[in-house]
């Protein structure tokens, strides 16, 4: 389990509780992105799911502070009905305004690191079809879109675990 990851000028460590009204507002500010007639409201009680992530016993959230200010997020724990050597990545932002600047491929790193530490071998995601920038991020880190995914407004994609 990582406690503290120091990366130059930025620490990647556990989002504390207390953290959870900026950890919806960066969220809301990255979904933002990708939905082009706005955020569906959809009756999501963000703040509620934040918290519940946030002090799940199976579950991290994980954030890179830099400056004092929390500029990206990625919460995983084991998926419900998957192997138990896999996990997988339910969310993960990045402020749009550190976009290209290394903030996702260092938390992105972090989480291998930690993923690799627990046993896992691979790793899940669900990404938006119309999120074509972070397809692209998670391919660029070795992520693959499965054939059979979720379908609707969804890709799934894998990531296997680079061995010892």
């Amino acid at each position: 389990m990582i406690s503290n990851r120091v990366v130059p000028g930025r620490v990647i460590r556990t989002v504390l509780p207390a953290e959870v009204a900026d950890v919806v507002a960066l969220h809301a500010r990255a979904r933002a992105t990708y939905y082009p007639g706005g955020v569906p409201q959809d009756g999501t009680d963000w703040t509620a799911s934040w918290r519940t992530a946030l002090t799940r016993p199976d579950g991290r959230v994980l954030c890179l502070v830099e400056a004092g200010h929390i500029v990206g997020l990625a919460s995983f724990r084991p998926p419900e009905d998957g192997p138990a050597d896999t996990v997988k990545l339910f969310q993960f932002h990045v402020d749009p305004g550190q976009w290209r600047t290394g903030v996702g491929t260092a938390l992105h790193a972090a989480c291998v690191e930690e993923w690799r530490a627990d046993g896992r071998r691979a790793a899940l995601l669900d990404v938006h079809v119309d999120n074509r920038r972070a397809q692209g991020f998670y391919r660029r880190q070795g992520w693959v879109a499965e054939p059979a995914g979720p379908g609707g407004h969804h890709l799934r994609m894998r990531f296997a675990l680079p061995g010892e």
